[in-house]
């Protein structure tokens, strides 16, 4: 539950505690009962173990042999060392055992600190004095989401396999696998940790506000408009409310369009930063909306569980987390529908998609208000643009047939508290054997990648968060992407696109093109999944990179037409460059990449092997 929207008719008690106000149902000292010494211990060496491993596969750290399986890593100052275990996969791929962490300084050792870490190695890791302390409150709110999951009753892999879509989403622990600092949500109190983070689970309504017209935009895809989304969205009582909401302070409903907003957007941003347009009436806030929903991984995404064949909502949302400010930008969204159209048609057209039976959810409506003086006073860009908009995504749910169900594809690395895998308890209840199973997997997910980047130049961010798969039987059937318009790009410079589709080309040079693939695809997904299932004696790693190997010339014989793309983008090339996300973050953590040139902003650190060139012939 949100806090109580401010109306007219029901002025919030803010007298009252703020747990009260966002209904948490918990009292101050309760609300950081997951902030004790045991749990933190047992996140700083978690979070200390992600960070010795990626920082160390992006070459920021370079561990030191002490023979064996034993390594140490020296502060700057040479003084304090931590020792540790890991085993080594393909793509310098570190898998640190955290119990094994040791921190000495001399022939003393420390008990082992987060904080310090980050201090001890801030030239190693290139931390300016100004980033380092706004780091350092990212690593702390991601430790503590890390304490408070902790917290939580242990479920198992399996358990967890065969629960529902959105207790898979809400069950995920890690968060970016990449990321150290994956959890920041700078903005948020505990108060609204505990009441708006996925991982608590807590249901909450949207707070809907009234613009004017004139100051906001509304766009819909094919077949869509702004009366028949609401209609769908909002029931006759809640649209009656709102209108008679709006005719008590002798404004007329059809001067304004309804815009969903997060509570928290609400109560820390436009209630103030927006107090002029709400004094002026250009915005009424009306209330909350009768409908359930639950944050999504990606925090300012909402899916509706009073009614799951509707809507995702997707919010505006001035928090800071993992690098960039989530705001959603009014100008920016405009264009959404059309793009989901063009891609949903370009899919449909396809042959090679459609036998993988590959789809979208398409972003079906957007809308944005325009306030003019912050877009007068700011240059394109600024948070202040990108406060209030939203829009509506369709839901996978609908498409569902006979026994299958969905997950994040970010399930496929999680583990449990005792090592096991998620993808290794949806193989057993396959009862594939391992290479089948995985082979499945890669032609639902790795062949849609694939073929829009040879044969469209187009690619996406196809991360774990943005992949819903259909399971069916513990088997991937089939894959959906999602956040479409504001992650996919067109990298030929000379493709045609409706002019309502041009903001997603993106010019980026030659030799980066396929880092699409090699960084997106294999070293930010497949380096985890592969290391998962070899730890977990489930698949062997040459068996692993021997299917992704398969599947890729599988492809590539399918559509003997694109040979020359193949050539020209040799995915069984000796090496491709290393690009590092963390060292992006450790630069600028509040925007990592400039969205305009997002290729001018990457962080290399030489070369990797590519991992399936040893299985270009098929050896």
């Amino acid at each position: 539950m949100s806090r109580p929207a401010t109306s007219p008719h029901a002025p919030a008690d803010l007298t009252a505690p703020a747990s009260t106000r966002i209904g948490t149902g918990i009292g101050i000292g309760e609300s950081v009962s997951h902030l004790n010494p045991a749990l933190w211990e047992q996140a700083g060496r978690l979070l200390i173990r992600k960070a010795l491993a990626e920082f160390s596969h992006e070459r920021l750290l370079a561990p030191e042999s002490l023979g064996g399986d034993r390594y140490r890593v020296r502060s700057d100052d040479d003084t304090t060392e931590y020792r540790f275990t890991a085993r080594r996969f393909a793509l310098e791929h570190w898998q640190v055992s955290a119990e094994s962490i040791q921190r000495h300084r001399g022939d003393t050792e420390l008990g082992l600190d987060a904080l310090e870490f980050f201090i001890e190695l801030r030239d190693a890791l290139g931390l300016s004095a100004k980033i380092l302390p706004v780091y350092l409150e990212e690593i702390s709110s991601t430790l503590a989401s890390t304490a408070y999951k902790l917290t939580k009753k242990p479920v198992t892999s399996a358990e967890l396999a065969t629960a529902g879509f959105q207790e898979i989403e809400t069950g995920m622990t890690e968060g970016h696998p990449c990321f150290v600092a994956n959890n920041g949500r700078l903005g948020f109190g505990v108060d609204e940790y505990r009441a708006y983070a996925p991982e608590t689970g807590n249901g909450i309504r949207l707070i809907w506000l009234a613009a004017r017209r004139d100051r906001a935009t509304f766009t819909a895809g094919a077949g869509l408009d702004y009366a028949s989304l609401i209609r769908e969205e909002l029931s006759d009582g809640t649209l009656d409310r709102f209108d008679a909401t709006l005719r008590g302070q002798g404004l007329d409903p059809d001067g304004y369009y309804l815009i969903p907003v997060h509570p928290w957007q609400w109560w820390n941003k436009l209630s103030v930063t927006f107090a002029a347009e709400l004094a002026q009436r250009h915005l009424v806030c009306l209330g909350e909306g009768e409908d359930s929903y639950l944050a999504q991984q990606s925090i300012r995404t909402f899916f509706n569980t009073s009614d799951p064949a509707k809507h995702y909502v997707k919010t505006a949302l001035s928090v800071l987390n993992m690098g960039f400010m989530r705001g959603l930008s009014a100008s920016y969204m405009e264009a959404t529908p059309a793009i989901n159209d063009w891609l949903a048609s370009l899919i449909e057209g396809d042959e090679r998609l459609r036998a993988v039976r590959f789809s979208i959810i398409r972003e079906r409506a957007a809308i944005g208000y325009h306030h003019r003086q912050y877009e007068a006073a700011t240059e394109k860009g600024s948070p202040y643009l990108k406060m209030l908009a939203a829009l509506w995504r369709e839901s996978p749910v609908p498409s569902l047939q006979g026994r299958e169900r969905l997950a994040t594809m970010a399930s496929l690395l999680h583990t449990d508290r005792e090592g096991a895998s998620f993808a290794g308890a949806l193989i057993a209840e396959s009862g594939l054997d391992p290479a089948d199973w995985l082979r499945r997997y890669l032609d639902a997910y790795l062949v849609p990648v694939l073929h829009s980047f040879f044969a469209y130049d187009l690619v996406f961010m196809p991360h774990g968060e943005n992949v819903i798969l259909v399971l069916e039987d513990g088997v991937v059937q089939r894959a959906i992407f999602k956040d479409i318009a504001e992650e996919i790009a067109v990298m030929d410079p000379h493709a045609v696109l409706p002019p309502a589709v041009e903001r997603i080309r993106a010019d980026v040079p030659e030799d980066m093109k396929a880092l699409s693939i090699f960084t997106d695809v294999f070293d930010c997904f497949f380096r985890f999944l592969s290391s998962s299932l070899a730890s977990d004696g489930v698949l062997e790693e040459e068996t692993f990179w021997r299917t992704v190997a398969e599947c890729v010339r599988g492809y590539q014989e399918s559509v003997p037409q694109l040979a020359q793309k193949f050539r020209q983008y040799d995915l069984f090339a000796g090496e491709f460059a290393h690009s590092c996300l963390n060292r992006l973050q450790l630069r600028n953590n509040e925007q990592m990449v400039d969205l305009q040139d997002p290729a001018g902003a990457l962080q290399m650190a030489g070369t990797l092997d590519n991992p399936i060139a040893r299985f270009a012939a098929g050896s």
